[in-house]
């Protein structure tokens, strides 16, 4: 049986809303891949109440902000000053995560949340995503109307927005998304002197 997996950004729902969207969708997970859990701006999705809200309407909650987060402590993972993600998508913490992600849609019908609104600014596309697919797994982004976008389509996205979305006698489509993602990951890649809570 073929796996899916939903992503969702919070910053454009109310809780009540977000709840009735995620519930429109079958989603009965959330899994939350934020690496610090609470919103400035949006307290009803600071993890304790966020998650009191979900198990109230049966939909369970999960933080994987530690495996999956787009903040990580190890060292080794910054180039000047940033978060390099195909650094990230190295580590056995961050393997490890995606394994979960993978043996968990076979049980539940899950969503990963962070902050972003659109999925290719956020690094649930950018960082796990990426990883994920390369498993076979089919992933919805629910946009902040509450409409879905397939995976495939964020992608054809993310080419344009970095122009390569037409053809090249010289290289693949395959070279060019590659080369989109990886800007696009040094676009939005957290930096320890500009802390934000999209990540």
């Amino acid at each position: 049986m073929e796996k899916i997996i939903y992503t969702i950004g919070y910053s454009s729902f109310e809780i009540g809303s977000f709840i009735e969207t995620v519930k429109k969708h079958h989603i009965n997970a959330i899994v939350d891949v934020r690496s610090s859990p609470y919103s400035q701006y949006k307290p009803d999705f600071n993890r304790e109440i966020l998650k009191e809200a979900l198990q109230k309407n049966n939909i369970s909650y999960v933080f994987l902000g530690k495996e999956c987060g787009a903040r990580v402590d190890d060292k080794s993972c910054y180039v000047n000053g940033k978060v390099d993600y195909s650094l990230v998508s190295k580590l056995e913490i961050f393997q490890n995560g995606i394994q979960r992600l993978i043996d968990g849609a076979s049980k539940f019908s899950l969503a990963l949340l962070c902050a972003e609104k659109d999925p290719i600014t956020c690094h649930r596309t950018i960082l796990i995503c990426k990883n994920l697919k390369n498993h076979g797994v089919i992933i919805m982004h629910v946009l902040e109307n509450g409409k879905l976008e397939a995976h495939y389509d964020s992608e054809k996205r993310l080419l344009k927005l970095f122009k390569l979305h037409h053809p090249d006698l010289f290289r693949s489509e395959q070279n060019r998304l590659d080369e989109a993602y990886l800007r696009q990951g040094e676009k939005i890649a957290y930096e320890p002197e500009k802390q934000n809570e999209t990540n």
